[in-house]
């Protein structure tokens, strides 16, 4: 028998959605999302520091799926090829249930000011793994910030799309987020007109 739960992450991260959902999020305790997901406090400290980092996690994950895919792209791919790559590989992490969540996910973080700013730091530092695996394809540093924040405003409008939209069996995220970086790519030579 595991020491801890099994699923207790995934769990955390549900009772937390449905809480900030009923009552929110300023109003919900670390507490009653630990009795909602069927855990103790000790066990939800075990996965987060404060509830803020709830809607955040697998942060990491994505950073290094992200880079993984770009470092994997051909070596002559373009930096928005490889970014595509990037946003493909990522988005094996990402499934049913975060498809479920994500637009509940998103009226929690529109409802408030501090689950914006961490929404805001954990684009920041999906940016900066992005443009570091540029950088080190030999991608210079403008070229390289300027695709990363395409990838992650991408990945974003790829999200919602995906998760707003119907529910299909192996509907998966990267169509999505790619189709995304392509209208981003039409948009941005519309720019130089």
């Amino acid at each position: 028998m595991s020491r801890w739960p099994s699923g207790a992450l995934e769990r955390l991260v549900v009772a937390a959605v449905d809480l900030f959902s009923e009552q929110g999020y300023d109003a919900t305790t670390v507490e009653q999302i630990a009795k909602r997901a069927g855990v103790t406090k000790s066990t939800f400290f075990r996965h987060f520091p404060d509830k803020r980092e709830l809607l955040s996690a697998g942060q990491e994950t994505l950073s290094t799926l992200l880079a993984e895919g770009i470092k994997q792209a051909p070596v002559d791919a373009s930096p928005l090829a490889a970014i595509s790559a990037g946003l493909i590989r990522a988005s094996t992490a990402l499934g049913p249930t975060n498809q479920e969540l994500g637009p509940r996910i998103k009226a929690a973080i529109d409802s408030s000011v501090e689950l914006q700013e961490r929404a805001a730091l954990k684009n920041v530092g999906l940016a900066a793994a992005m443009t570091a695996a540029l950088r080190d394809r030999g991608c210079p540093e403008p070229v390289a910030q300027l695709a990363s924040e395409l990838g992650v405003l991408a990945l974003k409008r790829g999200y919602a799309a995906w998760s707003e939209g119907g529910r299909q069996a192996g509907d998966d995220l990267a169509p999505h987020a790619v189709a995304a970086l392509d209208e981003l790519r039409a948009a941005s030579v519309a720019l130089l007109k």
